[in-house]
């Protein structure tokens, strides 16, 4: 099971009751946060999550809105008595900018480690997750981000015996490990069946339309997109911007065909972003416009099946 969270759904400037950007996903006792604009820490708190858990932070770009938060959450994640590293990931340039942030908060008692996006798509294996960083169209460097569950095929009893694999194996192979047993290589393809559909989350924000949006966010269980503006009377102000307007984001989730679609990054002067909805949903029926705080917790298919 997946946890995700939009904790700040405010864009530019936060407002009373809307924090500025940031996300959280949580697995198997590992916490993500992507981005983290003002208040992240408040909305953690106002969500009854703690902070102290957070093994990654992934940036999207250096706009304040998206990473000012940051040296106050890592000083209360220090107050919380953290003490394991935290990896933070962004673009070109994360470890300077980072460091220069933490001009206020010089002293933690934890290791903060930086990897720099490399190109135009990276993945990483981020605590049982597998990550892809991909770059979108904003005005300064940007990345969007694919979040994976993998999941394997279950064991299968028949195929193991039938490849002659001794029973005090199967454990080891079914768990991934690869052995080196009487001249033979058994891998765990040799007792497991097909592999299974997993869960995905795509998130991006601050950025025009892109072909790559849409192909990360195919069949993915949850797309959280941009948007900025609620109508088409803002087009010419997103296009110059490099931002992105509601219909535009449903545009992508009708190509994509994601489960479901929900709208973060409100202009502040979108101050009631669900009456939109109504024609959104014209074009992508699933489309939701969510407040600080909307969590879900997403389940494989076959877990849904069984509630």
């Amino acid at each position: 099971m997946l946890d995700v969270a939009l904790l700040g759904t405010g864009g530019m400037m936060p407002l009373p009751k809307r924090w500025l950007t940031s996300c959280m996903m949580r697995y198997n006792g590992s916490n993500l946060l992507i981005d983290c604009g003002e208040g992240t820490q408040i909305a953690l708190r106002e969500l009854g999550w703690s902070c102290k858990p957070i093994d990654a932070i992934l940036i999207t770009h250096f706009h304040a809105d998206h990473i000012a938060g940051l040296p106050g959450l890592l000083l209360t994640m220090g107050n919380s008595d953290r003490k394991e590293p935290v990896t933070i990931y962004g673009p070109k340039g994360i470890e300077r900018i980072v460091r220069a942030a933490r001009t206020f908060a010089p002293e933690l008692p934890f290791e903060t480690r930086f990897v720099e996006i490399q190109g135009n798509e990276q993945t990483f294996e981020i605590s049982g997750l597998s990550v892809t960083a991909f770059r979108v169209n904003h005005r300064v460097l940007c990345y969007s981000y694919e979040v994976q569950v993998h999941r394997g095929g279950r064991f299968d009893v028949e195929k193991a015996k039938a490849a002659n694999i001794p029973l005090k194996l199967w454990s080891p192979l079914q768990k991934g490990a690869v052995i080196e047993y009487e001249g033979r290589t058994l891998t765990p393809d040799m007792v497991l069946g097909e592999t299974r559909r997993g869960l995905k989350v795509v998130y991006s924000t601050d950025t025009r339309p892109t072909p790559d949006i849409v192909s990360h966010a195919e069949d993915a269980d949850l797309l959280i997109l941009e948007g900025m503006y609620g109508d088409h009377e803002k087009d010419d102000d997103a296009r110059q911007k490099k931002h992105m307007t509601m219909p535009e984001a449903a545009e992508i989730a009708r190509k994509a065909q994601p489960k479901e679609l929900w709208f973060t990054h409100y202009s502040p002067s979108l101050i009631r972003p669900d009456q939109y909805m109504d024609e959104i949903r014209k074009i992508f029926p699933q489309a939701e416009a969510p407040r600080d705080g909307r969590n879900t917790s997403l389940a494989f298919d076959d877990e849904e099946e069984q509630k």
